[in-house]
């Protein structure tokens, strides 16, 4: 891996399933911790324009070329906004890697979307087309999927960027900004 790669970690801020919009920040971390740059775009609750925002947001910036990696914090923003991995990947050029904690209960997500998208069955498809794969980090495994480099490169770079806990420092980031962006101070965990 070259030094100093740039990474833009993606995670929305805290929201009410009423709310009609949440906002949605990129932290451009170059590895393992220096922060370059912020971006914010806003998404709809539960909408699908998602993949549309982030193709926007990135694409707009003048660190575009810079940025190595998207690292997304989870398949989904602002509840059930999923993104389309693929497209994103297709339209920026730039490998995207999803992470998540824990593994997701595919099961309890299907019910979700029954209950409450007509197009669950498309939504479910775009969650579950790209396998999600164990990363083992130095304190707890986190769960990834990703396209446009080798998983071994993902692996490398998911590690590199790990600096404490868990979440990689590009989506801590981007979590701490948006939720002080959103109540004036940052806290919880991504």
């Amino acid at each position: 891996m070259k030094p100093h790669v740039r990474v833009l970690g993606i995670d929305d801020s805290p929201f009410k399933f009423g709310d009609e919009k949440a906002l949605v920040v990129g932290a451009l971390v170059r590895i393992p911790n220096y922060l370059e740059s912020v971006m914010k775009t806003e998404v709809t609750v539960d909408g699908t324009d998602s993949t549309d925002r982030l193709i926007e947001m990135v694409s707009g910036s003048r660190y575009r070329d810079q940025v190595r990696l998207v690292m997304i914090d989870g398949i989904a923003l602002a509840g059930f906004n999923v993104i389309d991995i693929e497209r994103l990947n297709a339209r920026l050029g730039i490998p995207v890697v999803t992470i998540t904690r824990d593994k997701p209960d595919l099961d309890k997500i299907s019910v979700a979307l029954k209950k409450h998208f007509s197009d669950w069955r498309g939504m479910y498809s775009t969650i579950t087309k790209h396998e999600l794969r164990q990363i083992k980090t130095e304190h707890n495994p986190v769960f990834a999927c990703g396209l446009g480099m080798s998983w071994s490169e993902i692996e490398q770079l998911v590690r590199a960027s790990t600096v404490k806990g868990v979440v990689p420092e590009p989506i801590r980031i981007a979590h701490l900004i948006s939720t002080a962006m959103l109540r004036g101070e940052s806290y919880g965990r991504p």
